[in-house]
């Protein structure tokens, strides 16, 4: 996979390059700034770009600017954002209306290797993947409002995997179910957010948006 890095940290952009080149990933470009970044894409958009949502010169949100300008312009380039925090409305952006080769995580989770790289791989394979803390911070704000409220706990548990970008099949085994069991939440879930099956449209992802955007 091919893959850019956006990361004012000299020490923590070197670190991930070492670390996708070590496993089997081509580096493509490792820069420190968004303006750098977007150039790069330009020249040659990689499977998926990893980049921090602060960047100079301000330190605000240069990066998540770069990371909505690239969903815009080179939909099928994945970004996978790096924040200190959990940001709710920097989540919701990234989602758009997709929810396709998008993911978020916190800076300390890069510290997890195999959840880190987990994670790329979902993003580039056209999935979603945000950050197990995001979501049980977003969760725990928006199951307070209706309808996500009618949820039962099951329900929340599924829809918090759902919205960390796990298939059926993981959620199950996470959750030491039955893959049957895990639809039959997903539809009730589905039922209870009133969202019918739209052609064109994901009711999965329509699912983790109703919950950001609550």
């Amino acid at each position: 996979m091919q893959v850019m890095l956006a990361e004012d940290s000299a020490l923590l952009r070197e670190g991930l390059a070492r670390l996708l080149a070590d496993e089997g990933h081509e580096v493509t470009a490792a820069v420190g700034d968004a303006d750098t970044l977007l150039e790069a894409v330009a020249a040659g958009p990689p499977d998926v770009v990893v980049a921090d949502v602060r960047m100079p010169p301000t330190h605000t949100d240069e990066g998540l600017c770069a990371a909505l300008e690239i969903r815009r312009r080179w939909p099928s380039t994945g970004v996978l954002v790096l924040s200190q925090y959990v940001e709710a409305r920097y989540a919701t952006e990234l989602l758009g209306d997709t929810g396709r080769r998008v993911g978020y995580l916190l800076k300390d989770r890069v510290m997890q290797v195999g959840e880190f790289l987990d994670a790329l791989e979902r993003v580039g394979a056209g999935g979603t993947a945000f950050d197990p803390e995001v979501v049980r911070q977003l969760l725990a704000r928006s199951t307070r409002t209706a309808p996500l409220r009618q949820l039962t706990p099951r329900e929340r548990d599924v829809l918090d995997l759902m919205a960390q970008g796990h298939t059926n099949a993981a959620i199950a085994q996470q959750l030491y179910v039955s893959q049957s069991a895990v639809e039959k939440h997903i539809n009730a879930i589905f039922d209870k957010l009133g969202l019918s099956g739209t052609p064109g449209y994901s009711r999965r992802v329509l699912a983790v948006l109703r919950w950001l955007r609550a």
